[in-house]
């Protein structure tokens, strides 16, 4: 059970090479289901994992030995443009933002540009993007989404097109992608990673359709549900923890059946209102199958350990069944690579 369970957690980590006595190698070696790689800590603004396309190359291939079944979930949130950890400073080629992509609204533009993006996660081992953005640009000057030019454009058959043509070109290359930010994080005026965002009185149900198109399509590898506060869907909890939002909306109305994924269960708009364990129960609750934790906006080592001890005392005391558990790594098995 301990080792199913790990199967479920995403952890980040310091440091471009690891050894035998590292936290995150225990952790790998106890059957954690994956890694997210940046390349600058956001605490320190040093670099955090990724200096070079072969000391990536190097740090990867580490961790996947260190992995008893060989598949392990090595991700990363390469969108292109502002949000791209693989990028000109780590020795990587620029890459256009979704925005710059949208405008051109061109698939072969969007072929070339997405073949870019997988060609450098390819060549290092990384085969689980947190990408295509498939939020809708209702609000511009949003800071989370809009004005960082994360948004293919504020008309859904843009987003899904060019959302589609990026997929098929993951998929193409044997890398998983992620939907996000679910239900709709297009209308936002703040940003979860730093505090409660409410888009209650801005959110429009027609944010839904990129992921009703895409999922009804068969284009869906993952959903990851955004900490937003929607009282349109859920009278006092974030989507990511919300049984209304994750099993009654994505999964009944959307038909969704594949495996969800957390935005950072660290992120500010979680932390700031609930404990870590709270938390951590409410999301698997609510449904989400495979929880995150980047260690970005706050750094804690013992993030794994505890974690999985809160999960494991979740089954004992009831709260969690075991075929809940299995269920969710069934799901999560799909996003794993072939040994």
């Amino acid at each position: 059970m301990r080792r199913k369970i790990a199967s479920l957690l995403v952890v980040g980590f310091r440091g471009q090479a690891v050894g035998p006595n590292d936290w995150i190698v225990h952790a790998i070696q106890a059957g954690l289901g994956g890694v997210i790689l940046f390349d600058r800590d956001q605490l320190t603004n040093a670099p955090r994992n990724i200096t070079s396309p072969k000391q990536v190359t190097s740090l990867i291939a580490t961790l996947r030995k260190a992995a008893p079944s060989g598949r392990l979930i090595v991700s990363i949130d390469q969108e292109g443009g502002r949000i791209a950890r693989l990028n000109p400073s780590n020795g990587f080629p620029a890459s256009l933002s979704e925005a710059q992509v949208g405008a051109a609204n061109s698939l072969a533009t969007t072929r070339t540009w997405a073949q870019g993006l997988v060609g450098s996660m390819r060549s290092i081992g990384v085969n689980l993007n947190y990408a295509p953005v498939v939020d809708m640009n209702i609000n511009p000057h949003n800071p989370a989404i809009g004005a960082l030019g994360r948004s293919f454009s504020s008309n859904a058959n843009v987003v899904v097109a060019n959302a589609s043509e990026e997929i098929k070109v993951h998929r193409a290359a044997a890398i998983k992608t992620t939907l996000k930010h679910f239900p709709g994080f297009g209308s936002a005026t703040g940003n979860t990673d730093f505090g409660v965002v409410d888009v209650s009185k801005t959110w429009r149900s027609s944010e839904l359709v990129p992921y009703q198109r895409l999922i009804a399509a068969g284009l869906a590898d993952a959903v990851l549900v955004a900490h937003l506060l929607n009282r349109q869907l859920d009278p006092s909890l974030p989507a990511s923890l919300s049984r209304n939002v994750v099993n009654g909306l994505l999964r009944g109305r959307l038909h969704w059946t594949g495996p969800v994924v957390s935005d950072d269960m660290q992120a500010v708009a979680i932390t700031s209102k609930y404990r870590a364990s709270a938390a951590t129960a409410m999301a698997l609750s609510a449904g989400v199958d495979l929880l995150v934790y980047a260690n970005q906006q706050a750094y804690n080592a013992h993030v794994f350990d505890e974690t999985l001890d809160t999960v494991v005392g979740l089954v004992r005391n009831g709260h969690l069944t075991e075929a809940a558990i299995d269920q969710a790594v069934a799901r999560v098995d799909r996003l794993r690579p072939a040994k």
